[in-house]
């Protein structure tokens, strides 16, 4: 924040006259005193509560307390409680309707005020809201006359400007930090002690479900991407799976334990970054007390305004932003309900929605919708319609990426059929053919789309890879899915009628649905099925694919190929039969069999170039080959 001349000067004033600051030091009771009836009091957002003076304000039953306002962006709940609200006395005004808040809302004890955050300070400066008094939690003001916020800068500096009384709550507690933190003792006409401690967020246990879903969120988090993080379980999973990442940097409306790790790990450099470059920057602190101490005087560490950190278009200016939205529901066509009530801590739609717009306009950046397939009583969290919920984000066109601890679904592009199936891939197994069921029901999907019991209880989720051939060509590696037939069909459609008849031995023409799907619904107790992917997630293409079926003994199998013709001649075949081999002898697999055209010389040497003997003999034109998996 830049100061004006005349208010340096005044802060040189003081100084010069000996004013001490700790003249304007008084009682909680008598700054209750100077208030009056009708009042709008801004008070200081989460951990940065000014905790003394509103506790005071609770207990009190002064007279002149009456039909005052509260503004609070947010609060925990623990002070400013529906208990304490009574209507003809306070009335909190909030624009987060999740924590305590919401069910004071439809209780009618609170006033939600929807927005986007970006906004909130806006509204302040105009006075669109109203600010008579402000209460601000502060450090104690340094040698040069200047306070520092501490750990929140919401809409404090827009607060202080517009108030007639500003009060600044002294605590020694919280941490001095970098960015638009300070206040010149001049904005101030007076001060209470405060020896409340602030409010930690103290880690805990992490369930074994949320650290699959951060792993999955993990793998499309590519190097160099811009974070933004929440508090929840996922963001404390996903920091652990990111130390390995390289120049990664943080533009984030909270900055938590979780960050606070992956910077000491070095995986964040913000070097790569637009704004703010080689800092990490939030609006909030929100963790334990090991991160205060960590944050105090830190200058890795920025806090800058919500109408700065919230702008999607300072937001987009950084590249390969990351948007990670927990999320209560979601429906088969991409529907999504956020989190509500006491279980939702940041997830609100005026928070959400800044960084969702952020993240879809910058370069590479990806949206991730995250849940666990079942909630706590074992009910699915993906169903066939989320109407009946309320904070929906409405933003279903714009969907990128739903992730839960049984996959990714890909959703970019996808008509409604597709988003269904891939949906129903990442489902709980219990619940897919239900939800198949359903969705037949309700024509989103085919009324012959197979479900086989084998695909979701099966499936091979631990084979996911990439690996990098010839000419720089970055593949990613795993099994299929039966939400991958238009991308295989369209590969089917890819090759020539010679590719066609290698593969098949007849000249196909056509691979409708009716077909197609019984090629990607993959009984995994006979089968296996890899294909390789390149581009981003989300927005790549199958470029090859590999099987192999087990015969009448169990004890070997018949092995097959295609590599998309534009990518011959760089070692994908050899790597994917050397892969099936792992793969098939993990599975006690003996040995393989393969049916080969005379004229296919080059799918034969990728037999004779393994490590396995080839014996094999032509019949009709046609080489049936055996390849036990003994020493050649």
């Amino acid at each position: 924040m830049v100061y004006s001349e005349s208010e340096l000067k005044k802060v040189e004033s003081i100084n010069k006259e000996n004013i001490c600051w700790e003249k304007l030091v008084v009682s909680p009771q008598r700054i209750i005193n100077k208030l009056e009836p009708g009042m709008n009091i801004f008070i200081g957002t989460g951990v940065a509560e000014p905790r003394t003076l509103v506790k005071r304000l609770m207990s009190s039953n002064a007279g002149n307390l009456e039909d005052l306002v509260l503004i609070q962006i947010f609060g925990f709940g623990d002070v400013i409680s529906s208990k304490k609200l009574f209507v003809y006395k306070y009335r909190l005004k909030t624009f987060f309707s999740g924590w305590m808040a919401a069910d004071a809302i439809s209780s009618g004890q609170i006033d939600f005020i929807p927005s986007r955050f970006v906004k909130i300070p806006l509204l302040i400066e105009s006075e669109q809201i109203p600010v008579d008094v402000a209460f601000v939690q502060v450090t104690p003001p340094d040698q040069n006359g200047y306070c520092n916020l501490g750990v929140a800068l919401d809409a404090s500096q827009q607060a202080i400007d517009k108030a007639t009384l500003v009060v600044g709550e002294i605590n020694k507690h919280i941490p001095h930090t970098y960015g638009d933190t300070l206040v010149p003792v001049s904005k101030f006409d007076f001060f209470v002690y405060s020896d409340e401690k602030p409010f930690y967020f103290n880690n805990l246990p992490l369930e074994d479900v949320f650290d699959k879903i951060a792993l999955n969120i993990a793998s499309i988090i590519e190097d160099g991407s811009c974070l933004a993080y929440a508090l929840g379980p996922v963001f404390d999973a996903l920091g652990k799976h990111l130390v390995n990442k390289k120049d990664l940097g943080i533009h984030s409306p909270f900055f938590t334990d979780s960050l606070m790790n992956l910077v000491k790990s070095g995986a964040v450099t913000n070097r790569l970054k637009h704004t703010w470059r080689g800092k990490s920057v939030a609006s909030f602190i929100l963790g334990s007390k090991e991160l205060f101490q960590w944050i105090d005087n830190n200058p890795l560490v920025e806090l800058q305004g919500i109408d700065k950190i919230c702008d999607p278009n300072l937001i987009r200016k950084n590249r390969k932003v990351v948007s990670v939205i927990p999320a209560r529901k979601v429906d088969l066509s991409g529907g999504i309900a956020l989190q509500s009530g006491k279980a939702n801590i940041i997830s609100s739609t005026g928070e959400v929605i800044d960084f969702f717009l952020g993240a879809e306009m910058s370069f590479g950046g990806i949206t991730i919708i995250a849940l666990p397939s079942r909630n706590r009583e074992q009910k699915s969290n993906i169903l066939i319609s989320v109407n009946q919920y309320d904070n929906q984000l409405s933003l279903k066109e714009s969907i990128s990426n739903v992730i839960t601890e049984y996959g990714i679904a890909h959703l970019n592009g996808r008509t409604i059929r597709e988003r269904a199936q891939a949906l129903i891939d990442i489902a709980h197994p219990d619940d897919r053919k239900t939800l198949l069921m359903q969705a037949k029901s309700e024509k989103i999907l085919y009324e012959d789309q197979l479900f086989i019991k084998e695909t979701a209880y099966l499936y091979p989720s631990e084979i996911s890879f990439r690996h990098k051939f010839a000419d720089g060509v970055d593949i990613r590696f795993r099994a299929v899915k039966p939400s991958d037939e238009e991308e295989m069909r369209q590969l089917f459609y890819r090759f020539s009628d010679e590719a066609v008849y290698y593969r098949y031995f007849v000249p196909i023409k056509s691979m409708p649905h009716s077909k197609m799907q019984e090629y990607v619904n993959v009984d995994y107790s006979r089968a296996m099925s890899i294909v390789g992917l390149i581009g981003q997630p989300g927005r790549g293409h199958i470029i090859t694919e590999a099987r192999y079926i087990k015969g009448n003994n169990d004890s070997t199998a018949e092995i097959a190929f295609i590599v998309d013709e534009k990518y011959h001649g760089i070692g994908i075949a050899t790597f994917l039969y050397k892969l099936l081999v792992r793969l098939a002898k993990e599975r006690g697999i003996k040995g393989f069999t393969a049916s080969v055209l005379a004229s296919n010389r080059k799918m034969i040497r990728v037999f004779e170039k393994g490590e396995y003997p080839v014996n094999s003999h032509l019949k009709s034109g046609v080489y049936e080959i055996e390849i036990p998996f003994t020493e050649k």
